[in-house]
């Protein structure tokens, strides 16, 4: 498996347009990118400007292939204008857990 933890803050009151964006993005990640296992935004609590994203696939392959929809590059292009500055993003390799593919490790 590969994840990744994403960061983003964003400009103050530029959170409801940041999610609305998300909930456009979010139907086309779950109907065409097999290899995406998990895909999760999430608030901060005690921050309204920070969200955060939780995504796992399949492998780097399914990544990568993430990446390349034409969905997903035009969510990165659009989320520019939300953004305070570039996103912190956190490369993951599952090691053990409860809920990993294959079960724990």
């Amino acid at each position: 498996m590969f994840g990744l933890v994403v960061r983003f803050d964003l400009r103050p009151g530029a959170a409801d347009g940041f999610d609305r964006l998300v909930a456009e993005t979010l139907p086309l990640i779950v109907s065409v990118e097999y290899g995406t296992l998990v895909y999760v935004m999430q608030a901060v609590a005690g921050e309204p400007d920070v969200r955060i994203f939780y995504e796992l696939y399949r492998d780097r392959a399914a990544f990568d292939e993430h990446e390349r929809q034409d969905h997903v590059c035009r969510f990165l292009a659009a989320r520019e204008e939300f953004l305070v500055g570039p996103p912190r993003v956190e490369f993951l390799t599952g090691i053990c857990g409860k809920g990993l593919p294959g079960g724990a490790r």
